[in-house]
C-alpha cells in the first residue's frame, strides 16, 4: 500500500489536525511512515501564526520538496494555516506542491492523496470543519497522553491575532462527542487528557450550554481510567467561580491553569483590544490561589507591541515579579500584515523588543528556580513519561502542575528497589517521587513508589505513531 509521511508544525491544535489526517489515510489503507525517504506521499501541516512560524513552514515544504524531486515521493501536499493565508502563492511559487488543504478542509486529505481534490483556488469561505468522536485519529503523542480539541476558531477581536482568519468563527463540539472521545482514549490506554481550543473557557456558549466548560470537566472527571484532565488557553475574564470550584472539587482535574494575559499595562491591553490591567489580574490570581490550594499557573506575554513604552514595559516587569507565575512564555511581537495591529503607529524596534524579552524572561527564570528549589526534599506524585531522549539512564516525569511539552520536567535518576529493567513501570504510571535537586526549570528526583508494571500500559504497546517523522521534534 502507499506510504505517507507527515510533518506537523505549530501548536497542539494543529497536531490534532495531523492526527485526524493520518487516521483518515490509515483507514483508507495507507501506511504511515516515519521516514521521508520511504514515503510515496508527503504532507506538511503548516503554521502561520507569526513570521518565524511561516519561515519554518516554508523551509519544511522546501525540504520535503527535495524528497519528491530526488527521492521516492510522488506527491507533496501542504495543509494548515499557511494555506489559509497564501493558498495561491504556495501553488504558484512551489511547483512541487500537488495540492493544498486549508484548516477547514482536513477531511479532504484522502481526495488530495488520490488526486481527486478539486477546490476553487479563489474560495474565500471561512473554515467551518470540526472533527468528532467517530473521526479516525492516530495519536502522534505518547500513548498515555493525548489532546482533545473541544472547540475551533475564535470570535475575540484581539488586534495582534490572525486566528479568526486562519481558523474561522468560534464553534464548539457537541458535549457527548467530547465525552465519548475521552472514554475511547482512556480505554485505549491514555491516562492524561489536555483539552484545547483557541478559548476553552468559552466552550458550549454557542450551543446554548450554561457553564459549559466546568460541566464538561466535571463529567470527564468521572472517567476512572484517567489520572489527569487539564485544559489550556483560558481567557482571563471567563474564569468563573463555578470553573474554579470544579477544579478544586475533582481530584482528576489537574490543579493547573493556563491563562495567556498578553500584557499588564492598561495602555497596551487597550490597544490589543484585551482590556483589564495589572491590578485586576493580581486580584484574579489571589482568588484562584485561594480557591485552589497548590494550583500551578502559566501565562504568556507579548513584548514590543506597537505603542509599548518603557513605562509600559516596566509595569509589566513589576507585575511579573508580584504575580510569581509558576511558568511563563514571552513572545516577541510579530507585525503581521493581516492583523489589525499592523496599522497601529509607534512600532517598537527589533533590538528593543529582543532586550525586553530577554529581561522579562530573566525575571521569570529567577522566580521559577526559587520555586523549584523550594520543592527539594518533598515527596510528590508524578506521572512517569519513560526514558529520556538523551539517555536511557534517566527517565522523564511530570508533576500535575507541568503541562506536556510546554513546562518543565522531572529527571528521575533512580528507581528505589528496582534492580532489573523488567521491573520498571510503564509510561503513564503515577509514582511517588522524592525531589533531590532543582535546576532553572526542571527538577531532579528518585522514584520511591509506583504501581506494579502489570497494572500499567506496557512500553511495548505504545502508539506506533510516536516517532512519526518529525512530528514530535518539529512541534
Amino acid at each position: 500500500m502507499p506510504k505517507v509521511g507527515f510533518v506537523s508544525l505549530g501548536c497542539p491544535k494543529n497536531l490534532v489536525d495531523s492526527e485526524v489526517m493520518m487516521g483518515t489515510l490509515a483507514r483508507a489503507g495507507y501506511e504511515i511512515t516515519p521516514r521521508p525517504d520511504e514515503a510515496d506521499v508527503l504532507v506538511v501541516n503548516t503554521c502561520s501564526f507569526i513570521a518565524p512560524a511561516q519561515q519554518e513552514s516554508v523551509q519544511s515544504i522546501l525540504e520535503m520538496a527535495g524528497y519528491k524531486k530526488f527521492g521516492r515521493a510522488r506527491k507533496l501536499i501542504v495543509a494548515g494555516c499557511l494555506v489559509e493565508r497564501y493558498r495561491n502563492q504556495i501553488r504558484e511559487q512551489i511547483p512541487e506542491v500537488d495540492a493544498v488543504i486549508g484548516t477547514g478542509e482536513v477531511d479532504k486529505i484522502l481526495a488530495a492523496c488520490e488526486g481527486e481534490l478539486f477546490l476553487d483556488p479563489e474560495a474565500t469561505a471561512a473554515p467551518s470543519y470540526l472533527y468528532h468522536d467517530l473521526t479516525p485519529r492516530i495519536l502522534a503523542t505518547p500513548r498515555h497522553s493525548a489532546y482533545i480539541k473541544i472547540n475551533e476558531g475564535c470570535d475575540h477581536p484581539c488586534t495582534f491575532c490572525v486566528i479568526p482568519q486562519l481558523r474561522g468563527k468560534f464553534r464548539s463540539r457537541r458535549f457527548e462527542s467530547v465525552i465519548r472521545e475521552a472514554e475511547n482514549l482512556a480505554a485505549a490506554g491514555v491516562r492524561e487528557i489536555s483539552l484545547i481550543g483557541q478559548d476553552t473557557t468559552y466552550y458550549g456558549e454557542d450551543l446554548g450550554l450554561r457553564d459549559g466548560l466546568p460541566t464538561l470537566l466535571a463529567r470527564l472527571a468521572q472517567i476512572e481510567d484517567l489520572h489527569w484532565v487539564r485544559f489550556l488557553y483560558c481567557y482571563p475574564n471567563r474564569i468563573t467561580d463555578k470553573l474554579l470550584d470544579a477544579i478544586a472539587e475533582h481530584p482528576r482535574l489537574a490543579k493547573y491553569l493556563d491563562i495567556p494575559l498578553q500584557h499588564a499595562s492598561r495602555n497596551v491591553l487597550a490597544r490589543m483590544k484585551r482590556g483589564s490591567h495589572a491590578g485586576a489580574f493580581l486580584k484574579m490570581l489571589e482568588k484562584i490561589r485561594k480557591r485552589i490550594p497548590g494550583v500551578s499557573i502559566r501565562t504568556s506575554f507579548i513584548v514590543g507591541f506597537p505603542g509599548e513604552t518603557e513605562q509600559d514595559f516596566t509595569e509589566l516587569c513589576d507585575f511579573v515579579r508580584a504575580a510569581e507565575f509558576d511558568w511563563m512564555g514571552v513572545f516577541s511581537y510579530s507585525d503581521e500584515d493581516a492583523s489589525k495591529s499592523f496599522a497601529l503607529e509607534n512600532k517598537v524596534g527589533e533590538a528593543t523588543i529582543a532586550r525586553r524579552r530577554n529581561k522579562l524572561m530573566a525575571i521569570q527564570k529567577k522566580i521559577c528556580a526559587r520555586k523549584l528549589r523550594g520543592k527539594i526534599g518533598q515527596r510528590l506524585t508524578a506521572m512517569l513519561e519513560g526514558p529520556s531522549k538523551d539517555t536511557d539512564l534517566i527517565w522523564d516525569a511530570r508533576l500535575e502542575g507541568m503541562a506536556p511539552d510546554i513546562d518543565g520536567k522531572i529527571c528521575i535518576t533512580d528507581f528505589e528497589g528496582v534492580n532489573d529493567a523488567a521491573q520498571l513501570p510503564a509510561p503513564g504510571t503515577l509514582a511517588t517521587i522524592e525531589i533531590t535537586g532543582a535546576q532553572d526549570y526542571d527538577l531532579i528526583a528518585r522514584a520511591v513508589k509506583f504501581a506494579a508494571p502489570s497494572l500499567a500500559v506496557p512500553l511495548a504497546q505504545q502508539s506506533a505513531a510516536e516517532n512519526l517523522f518529525p512530528i514530535l521534534a518539529a512541534r
